[in-house]
């Protein structure tokens, strides 16, 4: 494998401090954002909620992506919107019930973009899209993660 397709890991992290039961601050490479929950869930609504975050998240990631593979494949690409829409049963995350997953039970994705290309460019475009984009990836694939406590 030559030096140019080595792959190297970037490691990201993020420190969250607890504001209240429902309220976190979180802070990354100088940025602040607060992380809340509506009045109906008990939060004062100073921010999106972790799973907003998490649509949030990755519609920013699909963006990047279908931009950078635009540029690559000479596909001129106009405004692109993304919209984001899952449904979620609270159930478990209450504590009510183990028969439903804690997250999304599904999650649609609708990308509109402003070009010219026709439609097998775009079908192309959109698979390398979807293929390449890590957000996208860490949802639609299972990510070994630990959790750990210090006290």
């Amino acid at each position: 494998m030559s030096d140019s397709t080595q792959s190297q890991t970037q490691r990201f992290s993020v420190s969250a401090e607890a504001d209240s039961e429902t309220k976190t601050t979180v802070s990354t490479r100088g940025f602040e954002f607060v992380v809340d929950e509506p009045p109906a869930l008990g939060g004062t609504d100073d921010g999106p909620n972790p799973v907003e975050y998490l649509l949030g998240a990755w519609a920013g990631c699909l963006t990047v992506v279908a931009h950078t593979v635009a540029d690559e494949r000479g596909i001129d690409l106009g405004d692109v919107s993304i919209d984001l829409e899952g449904d979620l049963d609270p159930a478990r995350f209450l504590g009510q019930s183990d028969d439903v997953r804690a997250g999304y039970q599904s999650i649609d994705v609708t990308i509109s973009a402003d070009t010219d290309a026709d439609e097998e460019t775009l079908e192309a475009w959109l698979t390398e899209v979807e293929r390449r984009c890590p957000v996208g990836d860490n949802i639609l694939h299972e990510t070994p993660a630990t959790v750990s406590l210090e006290h």
